[in-house]
């Protein structure tokens, strides 16, 4: 049977799916926790926009909002940002929250500019639970393999905005023109994985406007080591 184009289009996005579904190797993931109003973060956020261009690396900006009180309120803040890094904290045995601090796939924390360092970790090959992500019809459609005594994890969505640019007036960073990568927009929890193949959906309706990615990480519960990772552009 010959296929449209458009059906064409449809089987080439599921095939792409399924081929990601069935790969092993897995990007490594970098969390940097940073703010607007921390005048040791630029460099850091610097640093993601590089890794961003890295096919092996998944990088996220995570902004925080307890630098505001400083004078400048951090447009990108999220309190669910500040929540992950405290969970981060507590399953690293931290002593506290800092800025800018790179969290590399769960396992360990870095100063956000120790850049030797951080690229000593992220050089090592990663192998996972294969983590399929594409769009299709209004949704992001998620599919995650199978992987035999899998610990019970959530499988987190986490929407992102590539680049911006942002004036600074006032805090550490007054007169600065920063210019930011991957900046978390939205975190959300899609359900559990078990270690069977499943499949989760989130409508693109339901994600920020701003929001021009998306990544998806299956990581156990408290924030353990990240099993599995994947990405895709939104537009």
């Amino acid at each position: 049977m010959r296929l449209s184009p458009q059906k064409y289009l449809v089987a080439g996005a599921l095939l792409c799916c399924a081929v990601h579904a069935h790969a092993q190797l897995r990007p490594a993931v970098l969390e940097l926790f940073t703010s607007e109003g921390c005048s040791s973060c630029p460099p850091a956020e610097a640093y993601v926009g590089e890794l961003a261009q890295r096919p092996n690396v998944l990088a996220l900006a995570f902004h925080v909002d307890y630098w505001d009180d400083l004078g400048w309120r951090d447009r990108f803040g999220l309190p669910e940002s500040v929540q992950r890094q405290r969970v981060y904290a507590k399953a690293l045995g931290l002593s506290s929250v800092y800025t800018p601090q790179a969290v590399i796939d769960g396992r360990a924390d870095f100063v956000g500019s120790d850049f030797a360092s951080i690229d000593k970790r992220l050089s090592e090959k990663r192998s996972g639970v294969a983590v399929g992500v594409a769009v299709h019809d209004g949704e992001v459609q998620i599919d995650i393999g199978m992987q035999e005594r899998a610990a019970p994890s959530d499988v987190i969505l986490i929407a992102y905005l590539r680049n911006a640019v942002s004036n600074i007036a006032r805090g550490e960073n007054s007169g600065r023109t920063l210019t930011e990568f991957n900046i978390v927009r939205a975190i959300r929890t899609l359900g559990r994985w078990d270690g069977r193949m499943q499949q989760y959906r989130a409508a693109l309706k339901s994600l920020p406007s701003d929001a021009t990615d998306v990544a998806v990480l299956v990581q156990p519960s408290g924030q353990g080591p990240i099993t599995g990772a994947g990405m895709c552009a939104l537009r």
